[in-house]
This record gives C-alpha cells, structure tokens and sequence, in this order.
C-alpha cells in the first residue's frame, strides 16, 4: 500500500508492507497550494508512479489534499469517530492505474458550540495512539494551529485549535513587537521559559504581549531571547488553555522534535508528564486505516 500525508506546503509518501512496515518514504514540496488546477494526478503520479509501476495497487490520502482546495473535497466526520469510522468514510478517487482513496478531515464543537475541524492530524492520532485502546489519552499536535485532541478506546472523542504558530508569525513581522526582537534568532531557553512563567500569570495574553515590549525598553528582555520569550508567552498560553479543558497525562507529543520540545519544556512548567510519539504515526495511521477498507 502506498500512504500519503498531503499538506498545505509538502507532501509525505509512504510505501508500506502489509504488516505496515515502511519500505520506503519520499518528502517533497509539493503542497497542495503548489498544484495547479487539474494537476493532482499528475502530481500523484511523479511522487509514486515508480511504485505503482512496481505493483502497488492501493493509494491512501489524507490532510489537505481532501479539502475544498485540494483534489477532492471529502465531507468532515462528526466526532466520536475512531478507524472503522474513519475507513467507512473514506471517498474514491479517480486515478488510472490505481485504487485511491481519500480519508476524511473530522470536525467537533466546543463546549461552547464553536466549531472545529482538522485534516490529515485525525491519521496522526490513530498512529500515535496505537495499542492505547482502552486508555484514555490526550495528543498535541504542535504546528501553526496547533490541535489538543481527546481519544478514547482508540476513538476521537474532541479537540481544540489554537493559532499559536501563525499568531507567532503575525505578531514577530507584523507587529511593534517586531522591531525588538529577531525571529530567526537561536532558540534560548532562559527566555523562552520566563515567557512560559509569565503565561502562568494573571492578566491575559494582551496584556502580556504589550508587557514584553515594555521589558525590552527597560533593557529587561534582550534581542537574543525575545523571540523565545514570544515563543514561551504564546505557548504557554496555549497549554493554560488546553488544561482548563482537562487533559490525561502523558500527553502524547506529535511533530518535529524542533517544536515538540518546546511543548515538552512548557508543559515541564507547568508540572504536566508527556513522552513524545514514535516516528512515523502518519503512515503508522493510514496503514491501520487501510486495513479496514474492503
């Protein structure tokens, strides 16, 4: 079988043996606003035509290549929704030469009724979760919207979206705080763990920001850990949020260890145990999904 994780900005294939071993994997730019109209297949077909050539007959996607931006799109799925769901849902695309498949996004409300959605993080999970059926777990996945999900007995139950990495982004470029920091900077940990502390601290996220633009003028914050005290700030808030929801320790970390290892030193903060997922949950997670389909 061949697995895809088909993002925004790259794409992750995966040749997998039936016992979901990976035989192989390729890693290209080759992101969904990248293709052209009408030029997924041909896109599919250059990142694993020499496998299917080779005899693969089955292609499953997920992530953004199911949105409404991407090939097709493929309807969300209500949570709770765990791998027999998840497979019963998957939706046919047309491709010569090969069956493929695309995994539906799952979505949710908050406990205020606001929506939620995500793609491709749902895959990521049930690889991350695999042999914790019957515990309840609680899985972050760090990134620009940052996903806190609750599984149980290997289901979805809930999760929330944080923009912490794309308010990152906006507030280091675009904003006063800008010009007293440099984004690009080496990641200090010194500053990145006061912005954790002052999360900690009454008085809200605004107020917070204005407040290291504030140090800064008093030479209190230097240029070289601004950005990691924004990165502790942000962050920091964001675990603040996720544990008023409630989480099931250890937290479950998925992602590059660059960014989990922030997660791992925030939570560290705020006495919270987690152990980072094992490599490849993805394919890990397109492969128990595959082996649900007929």
């Amino acid at each position: 079988m061949i697995g895809i994780d088909w993002g925004t900005s790259s794409l992750r294939a995966y040749r997998l043996a039936s016992d979901g071993t990976v035989l192989a994997r390729r890693e290209v730019r080759r992101g969904i606003l990248t293709i052209e109209p009408g030029g997924f297949p041909d896109a599919l077909q250059e990142v694993a035509g020499t496998w299917i050539a080779e005899g693969e007959r089955r292609v499953l996607l997920c992530g953004m290549v199911g949105s409404r931006q991407g090939w097709v799109e493929a309807p969300y799925l209500p949570c709770p929704a765990g791998i027999d769901e998840i497979a019963a849902a998957t939706i046919p695309v047309p491709f010569q030469g090969a069956e493929v498949r695309l995994v539906p996004g799952l979505t949710c409300r908050d406990r205020h009724a606001v929506p939620e959605v995500m793609r491709g993080e749902e895959t990521q999970m049930i690889g991350a979760a695999a042999g914790l059926d019957g515990t309840e777990v609680t899985i972050c996945l760090p990134g620009s919207h940052s996903k806190w999900a609750r599984m149980e007995r290997g289901r979805v139950t809930g999760f929330t979206t944080h923009l912490t990495g794309e308010a990152f982004a906006a507030l280091a470029g675009h904003t006063i705080l800008a010009r007293m920091l440099n984004p690009s900077a080496p990641h200090h940990a010194r500053g990145f763990a006061r912005g954790v502390a002052r999360a900690k601290q009454p008085g809200g996220l605004l107020h917070h920001l204005f407040g290291l633009r504030a140090l800064s003028l008093f030479d209190e914050v230097s240029e070289e850990e601004a950005a990691s005290f924004l990165s502790g700030l942000l962050i920091g808030h964001e675990v603040a949020a996720a544990l008023e929801e409630g989480v099931a320790p250890p937290v479950i970390l998925v992602g590059a260890p660059a960014l989990t290892s922030r997660y791992a030193a925030a939570l560290d903060g705020f006495g919270i145990p987690h152990r980072a997922a094992e490599p490849d949950v993805a394919a890990a997670g397109l492969h128990m999904i595959g082996e649900r389909l007929p």
